[in-house]
């Protein structure tokens, strides 16, 4: 499977070469992420490649959002990093049997794992973020839960930030809707 890196900076790079042109051909491959990535990094992409904000209605949203915290290094929010997990989950039993396949994104302090809406945009988007393990739940058995080495597209984790920073709340936004 052919790879995309994507730098700190926002760059896409594919076979040693910026991406420039025709940013939709590398949607499909496999991303890795340069060490010092940040979730400000997958934004400055979406700004960089602006059709990108095209695959999920939400970017818009959340650009607007982006654009209103400080330039400069966020404030700590006292996590370690920030993962994107996948997980497949086999149902069965009672009724109809399907698979589920869905994404997650938590914050890291430690070997906890947080939920990242009880943290302002500004706290988050300067931790380094990191693609975890696929998580294999069988018959909803999520204690004995199979992990796996797994690869991420480019598609999946602009449409999976997208997704999960959707259900992203502030207090600061929770005091404004009253």
């Amino acid at each position: 499977m052919n790879s995309v890196l994507l730098t700190a900076k926002g760059k896409l790079v594919f076979e040693g070469k910026p991406v420039d042109a025709k940013p939709l051909m590398v949607l499909n491959a496999a991303l890795v992420l340069e060490s010092k990535c940040t979730l400000r990094s997958l934004f400055r992409m979406i700004e960089i490649y602006p059709v990108y904000e095209e695959i999920n209605p939400f970017w818009s949203e959340h650009l607007a959002q982006y654009r209103s915290c400080s330039k400069q290094n966020s404030v700590d929010s006292g996590l370690d990093h920030l993962l994107l997990t996948k997980t497949i989950e086999m149902i069965g039993f009672p009724g109809e049997p399907r698979l589920d396949i869905y994404h997650s994104l938590h914050g890291i302090q430690g070997k906890e794992m947080l939920e990242i809406r009880f943290f302002t945009m500004e706290t988050i988007l300067d931790l380094p973020f990191r693609l975890g393990k696929l998580k294999h739940v069988v018959f909803g058995d999520s204690i004995d839960l199979f992990e796996f080495e797994t690869v991420y597209t480019l598609f999946e984790v602009i449409d999976a930030i997208a997704w999960e920073l959707s259900f992203h709340g502030s207090q600061r936004a929770c005091e404004l809707r009253r």
